[in-house]
């Protein structure tokens, strides 16, 4: 036995299954002594799992030692295996199968090579190296061009950059995802942030700092920009219908955790709000 094979039991579950799954997937093998189809199953995983030098864990549940974890894993015959990533159940199947079709189940967990380039653009991006979030952004999108993720990152990644048309663009016709809210709010701000760039200023009071603000995105300056809309919605809290609230939330979103100030920001909106 090693790291990525072992033995888990109910007290050890969370940590050697569902934690280390946000790390890896972990294959989950139930079986028990008496069970001759694990006997001939289990050696086709043990063997995967050697070859695959830590891609995956390989989690072995004894049955009969461990009951209760099996019926709160919903095991009713074996064997049974499961693939867990991120604390999740992604795949499962029931009964003995042959080599090849394990291998297809276990290849089913792996990151796939937009997800590897998604990993890295986030990586990049969080560290505030715009160019190379960019480029691997792209890496995904060229593998899988209608990935959300990879183009909401790649439209944040050059607003960042300040090609804001080109942002623009990677929004328009997104698919349907749980990243489409997201991606709706970054459109609406990159229009505005274009309107206020080619348009005079207003003479409303309110309507020409907001235009300022937007302008001061425009340049890079975001911190000042939130300082002038924070000051807008003190005096008018559904400025825009509310929009201006979305505005700030998407900009301390793009500027992220990282930039010390943005908590501040945050609890600043929260007060003016509440």
């Amino acid at each position: 036995m090693n790291d990525n094979i072992l033995d888990v039991n109910e007290i050890d579950f969370q940590h050697q299954v569902l934690e280390y799954s946000f790390q890896n997937p972990v294959v989950i093998d139930f079986w028990a002594n008496w069970c001759h189809p694990c006997k001939m199953l289990t050696p086709i995983l043990e063997k995967i799992a050697i070859e695959a030098n830590g891609a995956f864990r390989l989690a072995k549940i004894n049955v009969d030692q461990n009951s209760n974890l099996a019926v709160r894993m919903g095991v009713h015959s074996i064997p049974h295996v499961k693939g867990i990533k991120n604390g999740q159940v992604v795949n499962e199947f029931v009964g003995l199968l042959p080599e090849a079709k394990v291998r297809e189940f276990i290849q089913s967990l792996m990151p796939q090579p937009s997800e590897l380039w998604i990993e890295k653009g986030h990586h990049f991006y969080q560290e505030g190296d715009w160019e190379e979030a960019e480029n691997a952004f792209r890496q995904a999108l060229q593998i899988e061009d209608r990935h959300p993720v990879a183009r909401l990152g790649l439209a944040k990644s050059l607003f960042r950059l300040q090609k804001f048309s080109e942002a623009q663009s990677w929004l328009e016709d997104f698919p349907p995802s749980k990243e489409y809210s997201a991606a709706e709010r970054l459109r609406y701000l990159i229009q505005e942030i274009l309107k206020a760039e080619n348009s005079p200023f207003p003479d409303d009071e309110l309507e020409a700092a907001y235009h300022h603000s937007l302008r001061l995105i425009h340049k890079g300056n975001y911190f000042a920009a939130l300082d002038g809309m924070l000051d807008i919605l003190r005096q008018n809290k559904t400025f825009h219908n509310g929009k201006l609230k979305e505005i700030i939330v998407e900009i301390l979103d793009l500027l992220g955790d990282a930039e010390p100030e943005t908590r501040a920001y945050r609890q600043e909106l929260a007060s003016i709000l509440w």
